[in-house]
């Protein structure tokens, strides 16, 4: 369930799009501080899979979920980004009211000064998160999924909720919502970012209707790239000219190759920088920027 949440006020982020269920919500501007001149570039952290449970204490792997996001939040905090986006799975397994409300504790810090845009992944639980979070969007046009645009730094970013039900690996966007996708992409030529929780290949856990997703995107030339998380590793492939970026998990990976952190970005209209902000796990890479150039 994406939402792009104010760190002030429940209505300034509460606004319609086409008619259909969405809101919309201005990072703040990007200017070069000259009348007239161009976007300076956007800055965002970039986190996913924070898997934040009640208990602090608790560990998985020998990775403290609690701990991790401790270290991490200082750092986007002295990073000066303009913007926060989460990629899913925000609590530990069932998305319980304990655990979000021990996430909203730990972003405290920056959901007071930032913009933050979150998905849900199959780790999260709808009604929970909002209860914690006090906040919402109009659904009725995509049955229960929850979607968010927003427009800044010369880039559009929509975000999708793939959440099937909590602790059910599988996620789905389903025919409404990617109805929905469809009219939103065909109002802008934008350059677009797509955000969803769920990696998009094959596998039984994996988003059960991605295909039918890309059947949507093709149409659609300034759709630049696609963020994700849930498989805990880093990568940034290419797929029908569309840049593919897996996002680190915060809490623990998957496998000792696979970082734990989060992403610096900057972002233009023709690409991103990606810079690798590594806490824990495989630290081989910890500093590196990637630097994305759309491919169409």
């Amino acid at each position: 369930m994406p939402l792009l949440s104010s760190p002030s006020s429940r209505r300034q982020f509460l606004a319609a799009t086409a008619g259909a269920a969405a809101a919309s919500l201005t990072f703040p501007a990007a200017s070069s501080g000259s009348q007239g001149g161009a976007a300076r570039p956007l800055r965002l952290a970039l986190l996913s899979d924070t898997h934040i449970p009640a208990d602090p204490a608790e560990r998985y792997r020998g990775f403290s979920p609690v701990e991790n996001l401790t270290k991490v939040v200082p750092q986007v905090s002295a990073a000066k980004v303009d913007g926060l986006i989460l990629g899913g799975d925000l609590a530990r397994l069932k998305g319980l009211p304990e655990d979000y409300a021990r996430l909203k504790d730990l972003l405290a810090p920056l959901t007071s000064t930032l913009k933050t845009g979150m998905v849900l992944g199959n780790h999260d639980h709808r009604a929970n998160f909002l209860q914690a979070f006090g906040a919402t969007v109009p659904a009725a046009a995509v049955q229960n999924k929850y979607a968010t645009t927003n427009e800044a730094g010369g880039l559009r970013f929509v975000l999708l909720d793939s959440l099937l039900a909590p602790d059910v690996t599988p996620g789905q966007l389903g025919s409404a919502q990617r109805a929905w996708l469809g009219t939103q992409l065909a109002a802008s030529t934008t350059p677009t970012v797509i955000v969803v929780h769920h990696t998009l290949g094959a596998n039984d856990g994996e988003l059960v209707d991605a295909e039918k997703l890309f059947e949507v995107l093709r149409p659609h030339t300034h759709v630049k790239a696609i963020m994700y998380g849930h498989s805990h590793k880093y990568e940034v492939i290419e797929r029908e000219k569309i840049q593919l970026i897996n996002l680190p998990a915060v809490a623990y990976n998957f496998n000792d190759s696979e970082p734990t952190g989060w992403i610096e970005s900057v972002w233009t209209p023709e690409g991103v920088d990606l810079t690798l902000r590594a806490i824990g796990g495989n630290m081989a890479a910890n500093g590196q920027t990637t630097s994305v150039h759309w491919a169409r």
